[in-house]
């Protein structure tokens, strides 16, 4: 019997633009190919309301619904903080009202907070990580009345309430995924091509780097697995022909980890016939002015820079592999090229003092026309140094507290200062509380594609 699947992104976060839902649509295209006779349902409520989702799940004998947290929070410090839990407990809440279907929570939302999330919204089942190949074998042990707890990464609770979550192995969690399909649907591409100005694609999957505060490893693991470069160019070409999607934005944890691949992918666009622009999160080291150019060549126009600091003794507290002379060097490249470059910084955090700010607001004059986007302080997650420093400090008393957002900030300077400090040097910064940009929104409403943040560095 034909089986249909929910898959739900959860996510209403808007700001500074909705980003697309990548998860689901690389759920879909994988079942799509490996349970061919699986239909699937989505939804969206960036596009929908609580009661449009209660009449989607009413319309439908669901045998499952995937429901996928993209956020916890909107990872900004201040009283203007918004938090996503009571959204995601109206949705569980629904759900249960109207539909019999077991519920499976998944997304990075859930993978960097599985327990907690878990025992705050009781779903069925969850899957940490990397969801494709699990979902899959969730589906089929279901379908086929046989045991699912074994399947790889699975979050579950036993008939005692104990909670478990399955180890990777071989079945699903070592041999990962490698040429993810991609399913774009079309109202769903046009309402985030119109409102956001881009749609975003992966072409790597894991982080090898272990900065002290970092959720990406939890979210996609250490590993990195490049996906295929001929497969990644195809789902391009399809969206650039089908959809007209011009514009897109690389959502790797860091792009230029991996030379060779990021080479053959570039040559791979430079042949392609889809004439895209894209942009990218990069590590501001390990890149040559020969692949930029190639990188430019196959369209990219953005850099985002996860410089953190411009203080090389905050740089080392964070445990990043880079100092401000790299940083420095790959701003000039970038200027050189005529690539447009921003830097995501984190003020106040572990180690902070006021000379180590005074060190990064003094170089913020050294890095040629940019954008500054800071941070104050540090989300604490789980399973990271940061959280084990907060322990330690008695900034938490059990990584359970942080089911409501926790902030590291250093009791060694003042963060009402930071602003004013930032601004007093002269340079384009742009903070979390900042009302939204008039320009960008004008820009957006005449068509302009892309981030845009470049329109502010004047």
């Amino acid at each position: 019997m034909k089986k249909c699947i929910a898959l739900i992104s959860a996510n209403m976060h808007r700001i500074p633009y909705p980003v697309y839902p990548l998860g689901i649509s690389y759920l879909t295209g994988y079942l799509s190919i490996h349970l061919p006779d699986c239909e699937v349902k989505v939804f969206d409520f960036n596009l929908e309301t609580y009661d449009s989702f209660a009449a989607f799940l009413e319309g439908h004998a669901f045998d499952l619904a995937g429901i996928s947290l993209r956020n916890f929070d909107d990872s900004t410090h201040t009283y203007r903080a918004n938090l996503f839990i009571a959204h995601y407990r109206e949705i569980m809440r629904i759900a249960r009202a109207h539909t019999q279907a077991p519920i499976v929570l998944g997304g990075a939302g859930f993978s960097v907070f599985p327990e907690l999330i878990f025992n705050e919204l009781n779903p069925d089942y969850a899957i940490l990580g990397e969801g494709e190949a699990a979902l899959k074998e969730l589906i089929v042990a279901l379908s086929e009345g046989s045991d699912p707890t074994t399947i790889d990464r699975l979050a579950w609770r036993d008939a005692d309430g104990r909670f478990h979550i399955n180890a990777a192995g071989k079945k699903c969690g070592t041999n990962y995924i490698s040429s993810p399909a991609l399913h774009v649907e079309n109202d769903w591409a046009a309402y985030y091509w119109n409102s956001g100005g881009m749609l975003n694609i992966q072409t790597k999957r894991g982080c090898p780097y272990n900065c002290i505060f970092c959720s990406y490893p939890l979210i996609d693991g250490r590993t990195v697995r490049t996906l295929d470069a001929k497969t990644v160019v195809a789902s391009i070409e399809e969206l650039y022909f089908t959809k007209g999607i011009s514009y897109l934005f690389f959502t790797d944890s860091i792009f230029n980890i991996h030379k060779e691949y990021n080479e053959e992918l570039a040559r791979r666009l430079i042949e392609s016939r889809a004439d895209i622009r894209w942009g990218a999160y990069f590590a501001p080291h390990n890149l040559t002015e020969d692949e930029l150019k190639l990188y430019q060549q196959s369209g990219l126009t953005h850099v985002e820079f996860g410089s953190d600091s411009l203080s090389d003794r905050q740089l080392e507290h964070y445990n990043k592999k880079f100092r401000m002379s790299d940083i420095r060097e790959q701003s000039r490249l970038c200027s050189n090229l005529g690539i447009f470059y921003a830097h995501f910084l984190i003020l106040g955090g572990y180690g902070e003092t006021d000379e180590t700010l005074d060190e990064t607001f003094a170089h913020s004059g050294e890095l040629g026309l940019t954008v500054y986007f800071p941070y104050i302080g540090m989300r604490v997650y789980p399973h990271t140094k940061l959280c084990d420093i907060a322990l330690r400090e008695g900034l938490i008393r059990s990584p359970g507290d942080l089911i409501n957002p926790v902030y590291y900030l250093s009791k060694e300077i003042d963060p009402a200062t930071i602003e004013p400090r930032a601004k007093a040097t002269g340079q384009r910064w742009i903070f979390t509380d900042d009302e939204p940009s008039p320009v960008m929104d004008r820009l957006r409403r005449r068509g302009k594609k892309g981030p845009l943040w470049e329109f502010l560095r004047y």
